[in-house]
């Protein structure tokens, strides 16, 4: 008899693939984590993925939006800017601002207002995306401030903003850029290391 795939599987063995460290909340977080599919390229690699802490930040399911809590790092491979695989184009090169962009659209794909008629959110999401791009593209700018937080127990500098959704912040560490999310969990004394044993998020 023919099995299908466990999408668990699936989702961790996008993570065992990469050729870049994941990273998430230290071992002083003690709650439940999980994972998001990973992104990928054109020609398949794995360019950033996501590991979550907390409730899963999913509208389908209770409780509702407004009541979850939970912290997602989002992890993006550092690359230059180079020629796509196939040779007919260029892949732009990664930065804070790729970081803080997945950041920023992730926190918006799960906190979108619940009571908005359906026909009006499409056009909600499509205004706020291009609002959460145009600040991942001016990291510099009055929205964001500075926090520093621990990455792997070096004090490490992030762009931080807060919004009525939750809050969102974007840095650097080695080999990769680090973009976070969260929502009922201040980002104020979190720490993020290199994740040991990625089966740690397996849901």
């Amino acid at each position: 008899m023919e099995t299908t795939a466990d999408p668990a599987d699936r989702t961790i063995d996008g993570y065992l693939s990469a050729d870049f460290a994941w990273y998430g909340l230290d071992e002083a977080f003690t709650g439940h984590r999980w994972l998001a599919p990973v992104g990928r390229s054109a020609d398949g690699t794995v360019e950033h993925g996501s590991t979550g802490h907390g409730d899963e930040p999913s509208v389908k399911v209770e409780p509702t939006p407004d009541d979850r809590r939970f912290v997602v790092v989002v992890t993006v491979a550092q690359r230059p800017l180079r020629r796509s695989a196939d040779g007919t184009g260029v892949l732009e090169e990664t930065s804070v601002a790729s970081a803080a962009w997945l950041a920023g659209s992730g926190l918006l794909s799960c906190t979108w207002p619940t009571q908005m008629e359906r026909h009006l959110r499409q056009d909600w999401l499509d205004q706020q995306t291009a609002i959460a791009w145009d600040l991942a593209d001016n990291l510099d700018g009055a929205a964001w401030s500075a926090l520093t937080l621990p990455v792997d127990g070096e004090p490490t500098p992030f762009h931080y903003r807060e919004s009525e959704y939750g809050w969102v912040m974007a840095g650097s560490a080695r080999g990769v850029h680090l973009g976070a999310f969260g929502r009922g969990m201040s980002a104020y004394g979190l720490g993020l290391s290199r994740v040991k044993d990625i089966h740690a998020y397996r849901r």
